[in-house]
């Protein structure tokens, strides 16, 4: 399946967008109506001017199982169906670089894909959205949005486990020396939750190597459909047994929807257990928050065309894309987190330097 696209429209809050599947690097980019008026999820992967869908059985011209693999994970889609909006890794509508940001991992011979959602994701209230990650028995079940015919029944299994088999069916044989999940907002659990269904994967080169969570989502409040857990309790347990097993995890905060109370958990449990950094995109005014939620996804895969970040006062660098996984590891049990302290007023990592902050 392949679709050559033209036009890219911004994320919202929680991040309005899903897929790409072919671009160019300045250009913006459009969709056929069929991807917003069908069920389409699953992974694409992308080319400098191009994407193209993964179909099991298929050779892709995109992908190599010799290569490393970097996936990005969406969140909340709120409005994106009949909008014809989804979102890729240039983020010129949310204040980053006109350009493609994957053309950086690109350049450094990874495979970049995206696991789109979204129509699973369009629900006005997040926590309808959010259900879905872990279970068809939430409020809303698995209904996905049609631009054409509106809710439809969706299938009998999660987000998680569809999106699981959409990896399991189409990197068979991967043999990369790396696999990295990349979730934004309530994609951060999909990240979590994948690289935990996959922890016990029989082949052993399938396994998630590293997980970034970028400016992360958790609602606040007991699920009866977790068993009365809060969905940060189930991201904790996940992220608890990967770091057992040696998984490298680092997470970035960019604005207030997952340090204020009201608005979500901030989870400062699991933020302890991992390698944390506190991002200021000085460079949105204070009420662009749905701009400071993005700017997450923006600096980290941006991060990855730069070296490393100092710290001021301590000989180990901030966590960044570009980051080794023994780095990040180590920085998962020091005592402190990064607190930006420079470039907080330019959207490129190039000019940032870091404060530690005690956990």
């Amino acid at each position: 399946m392949f679709q050559r696209l033209s036009s890219y429209v911004s994320t919202s809050l929680l991040a309005v967008g899903t897929l790409a599947a072919s671009f160019s690097v300045q250009a913006e980019i459009t969709y056929p109506n069929s991807v917003y008026e069908n069920l389409d999820y699953g992974l694409y992967w992308f080319n400098y001017n191009d994407a193209e869908k993964a179909v099991p059985g298929q050779t892709n011209p995109y992908y190599s199982p010799n290569k490393n693999t970097v996936i990005y994970i969406h969140g909340w889609q709120n409005g994106s169906v009949d909008n014809y909006r989804r979102e890729t890794l240039n983020r010129r509508n949310s204040g980053g670089p006109d350009e493609d940001l994957s053309q950086y991992w690109l350049d450094r011979g990874y495979n970049v894909g995206i696991l789109y959602w979204n129509q699973f994701a369009d629900e006005s209230e997040v926590k309808d959205a959010e259900a879905k990650i872990h279970s068809t028995a939430g409020p809303r079940g698995m209904r996905w949005k049609s631009a054409a015919t509106g809710y439809q029944s969706g299938p009998n299994q999660n987000v998680t486990q569809l999106l699981t088999k959409s990896i399991l069916d189409n990197m068979a044989g991967f043999n990369g020396a790396e696999f990295r999940l990349a979730g934004h907002s309530l994609g951060n659990q999909l990240a979590l939750s994948i690289a935990y269904s996959l922890r016990d994967n029989p082949d052993l080169d399938l396994r998630v190597d590293r997980v970034a969570l970028l400016d992360t989502f958790y609602s606040n409040y007991s699920k009866s459909y977790l068993g009365g857990k809060w969905t940060g309790e189930v991201a904790r347990e996940y992220a608890f047994e990967l770091k057992s097993r040696g998984v490298a995890i680092e997470s970035y905060r960019s604005s207030p929807v997952t340090s204020t109370a009201f608005i979500g958990d901030s989870n400062t449990a699991l933020m302890r257990e991992v390698a944390f950094s506190e991002l200021k995109p000085w460079n949105f005014q204070f009420w662009q928050v749905a701009e400071k939620h993005g700017a997450a996804v923006t600096w980290y895969f941006w991060s990855k065309a730069f070296g490393t970040l100092d710290v001021l006062n301590d000989s180990l660098d901030a966590p960044s894309a570009a980051s080794s996984h023994n780095h990040i590891r180590t920085l998962m049990d020091v005592n402190w987190s990064s607190n930006q302290n420079e470039g907080a007023y330019t959207p490129s990592p190039a000019d940032d330097d870091f404060n530690k902050v005690s956990r």
